[in-house]
Formats: structure tokens, C-alpha cells, sequence
């Protein structure tokens, strides 16, 4: 079985193309690395969907470690089966840890305590990265407005989340050529109601 280290770190381009599944399954295989590509592939997912619910950066940070420590330690539990759409999974995590901090006052750190992970302090850069991510999400927003659901999935995929058409054709269950098809026309779309010539 090729390492997540290997496809990660070496072949850049073939870890665009593992799925989000396929990583959570190395991770629980024992690959400590896959789940830290799923984090950096997957938390300004998270991020877009706190941030504009939460009074500031810090918090949705917060709100997000939860989150992934919480889906580690679900990824580790051998008994519970892995999520067939792990960002709506990461979602709904997400939303759950929200809730609960709103009930308590405060965002729990169990999770974390669980896994002993020290608390991260948020430079300046790390707090902008936050609100960049809900801007992502902003924008997306408005994207759905001008495009249809198929040409908007396809570009989001492809250019906010960084995945390759061959994942996101699997997803789809479609070539890749109808992929870069949608791709190209929700960007043709785009530009024309922009009034901008290619």
C-alpha cells in the first residue's frame, strides 16, 4: 500500500486525487499523516462555515481544533463506519461543537484535552487566513446566484478546495472531461456577466 507520506509530500499531484474517504481510511489504517492532509485540505471548509456564525476569528479557530479533533478521534474509533461525504460530516461536527458552545458559554476542549494537544496561539496572519475563509464562503454565496448547481460545484471543487477533476468526476460519477467542461463554463459565465473578454 503506497504511503500517505509518499503521495502527500512527494507526488503533490496524486494527493489531489486521493479522496477525502480514501485519506480518512489511511488515517484509521494508521497513517498519521493522511488526516493531517485531509485537515489542510478540508479547514477553510470548516472555517467558512463558522466564522460567519461566531463574533470573531479566535472563536472559529477554536471552534475548528474542536472540530478536527473530535473527527480524529471518531476516525480512530474502529467500531464507528467512516462518513461517505466527510465534508458534510465535518460539518455537521462542526455545527454540533457551535451549538454546544453557544449552550455552554464557551468551546468545549474535550476532544483536544483527549488527544493532549497543546492550545494554539493565532498570529495576526493566521486571524486574516479566518476571515478569508469566510469571505470564500461570501463569495460562494454569490456565485450561486449567477451559476447552475452543477457549473457552481464543479468550479468551488476545482478552485476553492484545491481538488483535481479526476476526484471530482468519481464524486460525480462523470468524466473528467465533463467536469472541465463545467468549469470552463461557469468561469465563460462568469466573465460574460462581468462583462469581461477572454
Amino acid at each position: 500500500m503506497l504511503s500517505c507520506v509518499n503521495v502527500v509530500m512527494h507526488l503533490e499531484k496524486a494527493a489531489s486525487e486521493v479522496s477525502d474517504r480514501e485519506l480518512l481510511e489511511r488515517a484509521r489504517a494508521g497513517d498519521e499523516e493522511c488526516f493531517g492532509a485531509f485537515y489542510r485540505r478540508r479547514r477553510r471548509a470548516v472555517l467558512a462555515f463558522l466564522r460567519p456564525r461566531v463574533a470573531s476569528a479566535e472563536l472559529a479557530a477554536d471552534l475548528m481544533c474542536e472540530t478536527f479533533a473530535s473527527a480524529l478521534i471518531a476516525v480512530h474509533e474502529p467500531d464507528r463506519a467512516l462518513p461517505r461525504e466527510p465534508v458534510a460530516w465535518l460539518v455537521a461536527i462542526a455545527r454540533n461543537e457551535l451549538l454546544d458552545a453557544w449552550r455552554r458559554g464557551r468551546v468545549a476542549e474535550g476532544a483536544r484535552r483527549r488527544l493532549a494537544l497543546e492550545p494554539v496561539v493565532l498570529g495576526d496572519e493566521d486571524l486574516i487566513a479566518v476571515d478569508d475563509a469566510a469571505a470564500d464562503a461570501d463569495l460562494l454565496a454569490q456565485l450561486a446566484d449567477e451559476l447552475p448547481p452543477d457549473q457552481l460545484y464543479a468550479l468551488s471543487a476545482h478552485l476553492f478546495e484545491d481538488r483535481g477533476y479526476p476526484e471530482i468526476a468519481e464524486e460525480l460519477g462523470c468524466s473528467q472531461s465533463v467536469v472541465r467542461k463545467r468549469v470552463s463554463r461557469g468561469l465563460s459565465t462568469l466573465r460574460a456577466n462581468r462583462g469581461v473578454t477572454s
